[in-house]
């Protein structure tokens, strides 16, 4: 199979070319001719696979094919994405696949200001990569208007729903043109976005190239487990005896993101952060530095698991496992991208287990645990509900800070550690519980 087999034009095959891209890989093969025949389409794959080019490259040739001039303030196709730093790589990708073509391309973003995205829009665009707050900031201030709107792509829905667009999403979709091709390109598919696009989508051709919340078998995936106060110390170990080159760090809070930078900066580790306090021009030094090799640990919050394409990154370290099980396939999917081959390591604690145990039951695999000498846990990481031996029905796991247990398996049992003795209370007062037998919330 070949891109020009495809149905793709000359100069598309040229830019293909020239960016070394040989053969299509699965979701391409699957998605660029359906595509270019109009249709709407779901299609689900795994982080690293094409998802960008499956989608970019027939939306191109379509707008260069068909279609008068983009009128002032508007667009010809929307692309819709999470992150700042996804709408980067997205707009990157478009730039690239279609630098012999007349078609404009931009994008536009919050954590920048707002008046040259203003500016640009009134000489029109064919395809705007947006996040959806900005999108409907431009659109309330009459700068964008969606009159010429052929097709909209969503890519990582389910992302923008777990970070709560779905208003936004809701906005938009009352304010395009009825008659349009819809997209819905993502690594996995929640049952909302399901829901979604039987509302949203006509007809739609459903693509799986892989099993649903599968991740890359090209990756190797471990846990080391250890205590909560020697996640630093050990993980300094781990970069130095395991002589680690370039390493994303995933944390959990930005807190963690600047803690961790410091302390690895103190020990004259190169280290920069990628989260939500910083402004869109520091993620993007930061970004550019460890792309560039200035930097050697990149440390960041899931605003980045979506949206950072690193070529040749061979580790991936969970410093913190995320709170949303369906963030640690997308942390992983920074590494072994383009059938290459990558390490994702977990260091987790016994307060972690019951996100580790809904990270095992969602992609259907229990994680090898190899511990580190001289870092055994004084707190025991007990074994998860997929492979502790069977015991008596517990209570039910609650889930602090409001969240539901969703992503709490039902058949997790709780620790298994011997219990504690309780800690002495002050008179009048109940005896305290131990700490290891609560799971730690949001």
């Amino acid at each position: 199979m070949t891109f020009a087999s495809l149905g793709l034009a000359a100069p598309l095959l040229q830019a293909l070319e020239t960016l070394g891209y040989q053969t299509p890989t699965p979701i391409q093969t699957q998605a660029i001719p359906a595509v270019l025949a109009g249709r709407d389409l779901m299609a689900a794959a795994q982080t690293g696979t094409g998802k960008t080019a499956g989608f970019a490259l027939p939306l191109l040739q379509r707008l260069s094919s068909a279609g008068g001039p983009v009128a002032s303030n508007s667009i010809r196709a929307l692309v819709l994405v999470p992150t700042r730093e996804l709408a980067e790589q997205v707009h990157a990708s478009f730039r690239e696949y279609g630098q012999h073509l007349p078609v404009s391309t931009y994008a536009a973003y919050g954590g920048v200001s707002i008046n040259p995205q203003m500016m640009r829009l009134r000489r029109g665009v064919d395809v705007l990569v947006a996040t959806p707050g900005r999108l409907l900031d431009l659109f309330r201030q009459n700068a964008l208007k969606f009159k010429q709107v052929e097709t909209l792509i969503l890519d990582e829905a389910d992302r923008m729903l777990d970070l709560g667009f779905s208003r936004e999403l809701d906005a938009v979709f009352a304010a395009l043109p009825k008659q349009r091709q819809t997209l819905l390109f993502s690594a996995t598919f929640s049952d909302e976005i399901r829901a979604m696009a039987k509302t949203r989508l006509r007809d739609p051709l459903s693509i799986e190239v892989s099993p649903r919340n599968s991740t890359v078998k090209s990756i190797k995936q471990w846990v080391v487990p250890c205590d909560k106060k020697r996640k630093p110390e050990l993980f300094l170990h781990l970069l130095k005896n395991r002589k680690w080159g370039q390493v994303l760090v995933f944390v959990k809070t930005r807190k963690g993101a600047e803690l961790l930078v410091t302390t690895l900066q103190a020990k004259k580790i190169p280290a920069d952060a990628i989260h939500g306090d910083k402004n869109q021009p520091a993620r993007l030094r930061a970004l550019e530095s460890f792309k560039a090799g200035e930097v050697q640990i990149l440390v960041a919050t899931d605003v980045a698991a979506r949206g950072l394409d690193i070529d040749d990154l061979p580790q991936v370290v969970n410093f913190d496992l995320p709170i949303v099980a369906e963030d640690y396939i997308h942390r992983i999917g920074r590494t072994g991208r383009a059938g290459a081959s990558g390490e994702a390591i977990s260091l987790v604690c016994a307060d972690e287990v019951p996100l580790l145990a809904a990270i095992e039951a969602l992609i259907k695999q229990t994680l090898s645990r190899d511990e580190e000498p001289g870092f055994e846990p004084d707190h025991r990481v007990p074994l998860t509900g997929n492979t502790a031996p069977v015991a008596k029905k517990p209570k039910k796991p609650k889930v602090g800070g409001g969240r539901s247990a969703k992503n709490v398996p039902g058949n997790w049992v709780g620790f298994d550690a011997p219990v504690a003795k309780p800690a002495r209370s002050a008179p009048g007062r109940s005896p305290a519980k131990p700490a290891a037998a609560k799971p730690r919330g949001r």
